[in-house]
C-alpha cells in the first residue's frame, strides 16, 4: 500500500436518499458525507433500528454478527470503500476504525437505554436528545437535525407507530419544544426539556 493518507485519491461512491447500500464481507464502507441508517429485520417482518453512521465513521457486514443487516442512505451519501487487507496493513486506518467502532458501541448502548423506557413519550424525548447530540447543527432558533427524518423512521427507532410519532411531535411543537424549518427538518429548541410531558 502506498505511503501517505490512505484516503487520498480514493473514489467516492454516491447513494441517494432511500437507497439501500450493498454490504460485502471483504471490506467496510466509510462515510465521507451524509448519514447512513443501520437496521435489522425480525422474523415477524418488523424493522429494528440499530443506529446511524456519521461522516468519517465505518460500517459493513464484517462489523456485524447479525444475519440480516441493512444499510440505507438517509440523505445523499458519499462513501469510500476499504478492503480488509488495506486496513490490516495501515496502522492509521486501523486506529481510525477503532475510534469509529467505539463511537458506534456507545451509540448502540444509548439506543438500548432508550428502548428500555416504558413510556413511548420518554423514548421519543431521549431519541431526540440523542439525535441532537449526534447530528445536530446549531442555528439561531435551536439545534437543527441535519437530516430530514420521516415519522416512520422515528417510529421504527423507538418501536412505535407512525401515527403515535405524528401525534407526539405535534404535541412537542404546540408546547414549543421543537419546530420544523421550511425543509421539514426538526429544530430542537434550546429550552428542550429532559421531561417535556
Amino acid at each position: 500500500m502506498p505511503h501517505g493518507d490512505p484516503h487520498e485519491g480514493r473514489r467516492l461512491h454516491l447513494y441517494h436518499r432511500g437507497d439501500t447500500i450493498p454490504l460485502e464481507t471483504q471490506g467496510v464502507w466509510q462515510v465521507y458525507r451524509g448519514l447512513v441508517q443501520l437496521s435489522t429485520t425480525h422474523a415477524s417482518g418488523e424493522e429494528v433500528m440499530l443506529g446511524w453512521v456519521l461522516p468519517s465513521s465505518y460500517f459493513g457486514q464484517w462489523l456485524s454478527n447479525l444475519e440480516v443487516y441493512e444499510a440505507k442512505a438517509l440523505s445523499e451519501v458519499y462513501l469510500r470503500w476499504f478492503f480488509l487487507r488495506e486496513i490490516e496493513k495501515s496502522p492509521s486506518l486501523a486506529q481510525s476504525m477503532l475510534s469509529s467502532v467505539s463511537h458506534r458501541l456507545r451509540q448502540s448502548e444509548a439506543m438500548l437505554a432508550i428502548a428500555g423506557q416504558r413510556r413511548v413519550e420518554d423514548r421519543l424525548n431521549q431519541l431526540l436528545a440523542l439525535l441532537k447530540e449526534e447530528i445536530g447543527q446549531p442555528t439561531e432558533t435551536g439545534t437543527r437535525l441535519s437530516v430530514r427524518l420521516t415519522h416512520q423512521t422515528l417510529a421504527n427507532a423507538i418501536g412505535t407507530t407512525r401515527v403515535t410519532i405524528t401525534r407526539l411531535l405535534g404535541k412537542l411543537q404546540r408546547c414549543g419544544q421543537i419546530h420544523l424549518d421550511r425543509d421539514r427538518h426538526i429544530i430542537i429548541r434550546e429550552t428542550f426539556s429532559a421531561n417535556p410531558w
